[in-house]
This record gives structure tokens, sequence and C-alpha cells, in this order.
């Protein structure tokens, strides 16, 4: 999967606080992505995120 930092990641289920979208800050191993809804800033391994995004927006 093709996910670069600065994109937009839709996923299959919300954070808690409702939002689906987050941003990407670092990748590697894991990824630091960022909950576009309330800011929180989480770590996951690469394959949990990987298997739940529904869709990657790409800035221009």
């Amino acid at each position: 999967m093709n996910v670069n930092i600065g994109d937009i990641l839709t996923m299959k289920k919300p954070h808690p606080c409702g939002s689906r979208e987050f941003e990407v800050l670092r990748i590697g191993a894991d990824f630091k992505i960022r909950c576009l809804g309330c800011s929180r800033e989480v770590m996951a391994a690469r394959s949990k995120i990987e298997k739940n995004i529904k869709s990657i927006k790409t800035p221009e």
C-alpha cells in the first residue's frame, strides 16, 4: 500500500471522538497518525493501520 506523510486516511472504524479521518505524521514499522476530529496523536503497527484503511487522499 502506498501511503505517504501528509496523506489523509479514511478508516473503516471511527476514532472514539467520531471522526474517521486521520493525517499521517510518520511512517516506518509503526504509523503515527493524528485524528482530524480531536487532534489526538496515535501510534499503531503498520499492519493494523493498513488493514483498516478505507481510502487515501493525497494533498495537492
